[in-house]
């Protein structure tokens, strides 16, 4: 999946997460991108399957929920990661958005796992 539709399936998930409705015009406020292009790229959600909009505004289906929740997921992880490192959070933020597109669900998987045994044995 591309770093943009990643960005746009987390985006909508968080803006899901403090309303109700999502609407073009809040992703691309949200976002910082044009309503035209936001468009675009809800047609490419759509069309792969991973959002369709309605009467409530975007929707992610289950495969766009599953894909957004993985995207979030890792980059709070990387996040809370590089600030116990002593990275200043804003740092780590933006740090954590490059590597969440980065790395591959095995490594990530992988890396979760050691940090979790780490830290119960």
């Amino acid at each position: 999946m591309s770093e943009s539709r990643e960005d746009y399936l987390k985006a909508i998930l968080t803006l899901k997460g403090e309303r109700s409705c999502v609407r073009a015009i809040d992703i691309a406020e949200y976002m910082g991108f044009s309503k035209p292009s936001v468009s675009i790229a809800l047609k490419g959600l759509c069309a792969n399957g991973l959002a369709y909009i309605d009467e409530n505004g975007v929707e992610l289906t289950q495969s766009g929920q599953d894909a957004a929740n993985e995207i979030l997921q890792r980059y709070h992880f990387l996040t809370r990661f590089l600030v116990s490192l002593g990275v200043s959070p804003e740092r780590a933020g933006i740090d954590a958005h490059k590597v969440e597109h980065a790395i591959s669900s095995d490594s990530f998987a992988a890396l979760k796992n050691y940090f979790a045994s780490d830290m119960t044995g």
